[in-house]
């Protein structure tokens, strides 16, 4: 059994110790924010955060977070209210949405840690792939959500619209025979 806190509450696996993190979190905990990509560790769509730091979740076994502290994309911000998810709306990066889960991660370990990078350093930081290439909006979102995190500027939209996580996993009530779609 391997024990770890994951977006703040104490879980306890009963998996192999040597099952990657990526499918623990998607597999037994549901968390599938997390997506798997390469598998590999190259592209960066598995990043989270261990202990603070963006980690690729899907070379990284179970076995070595013993005490450790992980934060998926759910744990965030709830209400998609955190800069970077902020600025990545209003610079419109999201595309395939491929990327964008663990390019998020990574950007935000990033701006935690430096509010105002230089193009140099977010290249260096974020090594994540966007099949779509957005890479000059990612840049740019990510210096706004610096700017947003040092209180110099602010995003007066609301956070974008979609399912809310309480509501993910509620019961939908099938359909009735008669409302049910003719095949």
């Amino acid at each position: 059994m391997t024990r770890f806190t994951v977006n703040g509450q104490p879980i306890e696996y009963r998996l192999d110790p040597e099952t990657p993190l990526l499918w623990a979190l998607r597999d037994a905990s549901n968390l599938t924010g997390t997506k798997y990509g390469c598998g590999t560790g190259q592209c960066g769509a598995c990043t989270v955060h261990v202990d603070g730091r963006p980690t690729r979740s899907c070379q990284l076994p179970i076995g070595r977070l013993e005490g450790s502290f992980v934060t998926t994309i759910e744990a965030l911000s709830r209400d998609r209210s955190h800069p970077v998810q902020q600025a990545w709306v209003a610079e419109s990066v999201p595309q395939c949405g491929f990327c964008q889960s663990g390019m998020i991660m990574a950007a935000a370990a990033l701006i935690d840690r430096n509010p105002a990078p230089t193009d140099e350093e977010i290249d260096a930081a974020i090594t994540n792939l966007c099949p779509c290439g957005s890479y000059p909006r990612i840049r740019e979102a990510i210096r706004r959500a610096g700017r947003m995190r040092s209180g110099e500027e602010q995003i007066s939209a609301a956070p974008p619209p979609g399912v809310d996580p309480a509501d993910a996993a509620r019961h939908v009530p099938a359909l009735s025979p008669a409302a049910a779609p003719k095949r």
